[in-house]
C-alpha cells in the first residue's frame, strides 16, 4: 500500500475512534488484529475481543458515557504510524495516550498503546522549560 493510502486508513480509524463508531473502526482492522497495553501486560487478539473491551468498559453500562478520544497528531509512513491523543474516561479522568499502529495488507494489524496521567512539572525543572499552554495539551 502507498503511504497516502495507509495514512488515510489510520486517519479514518482515528476519526472513528473520536466519534466512538466501533463499526467504522473495525472496517480498518485485520480480523486477527493484536492490541497490547504494555503497562498492564494486556493483549487482546481479534476484533471480537477488542470490541468487548470497549463495549464493557466500566461506567458505560450505567449511561456514564463513552471513552472520549481526541487525536492530536498522527505521524509515520509505510506500514508504521504513531497516534498521539488525549482520552477522557467515563469518570472524567483525562489521560495522554500514544499508540503505535502497524498495518499489513491495507488493514491495521497491531496496535500498542501507552497511557499516562497528566502531572505538574516539578519545581526543580522550572528554570529550564518553556511551559506548554493548556490549550495545546488537550
Amino acid at each position: 500500500m502507498s503511504d497516502n493510502t495507509n495514512r488515510a486508513i489510520v486517519e479514518s480509524y482515528a476519526r472513528a475512534g473520536e466519534s466512538n463508531d466501533l463499526d467504522e473502526m473495525e472496517k480498518h482492522l485485520a480480523d486477527d488484529v493484536l492490541e497490547e497495553y504494555p503497562q498492564s501486560g494486556e493483549r487482546f487478539r481479534g476484533k471480537a475481543n477488542r470490541r468487548k473491551v470497549f463495549e464493557n468498559y466500566p461506567g458505560r453500562e450505567a449511561g456514564g458515557g463513552n471513552l472520549n478520544l481526541k487525536v492530536l497528531q498522527i505521524n509515520g509512513s509505510g506500514d508504521e504510524y504513531t497516534a498521539v491523543g488525549i482520552v477522557t474516561y467515563p469518570n472524567g479522568e483525562r489521560w495522554h495516550m500514544v499508540s503505535l499502529i502497524g498495518l499489513h495488507g491495507g488493514k491495521i494489524a497491531k496496535i500498542t498503546s501507552f497511557f499516562a496521567a497528566p502531572f505538574e512539572a516539578p519545581a526543580w525543572r522550572q528554570p529550564y522549560l518553556d511551559k506548554v499552554p493548556v490549550a495545546s495539551r488537550s
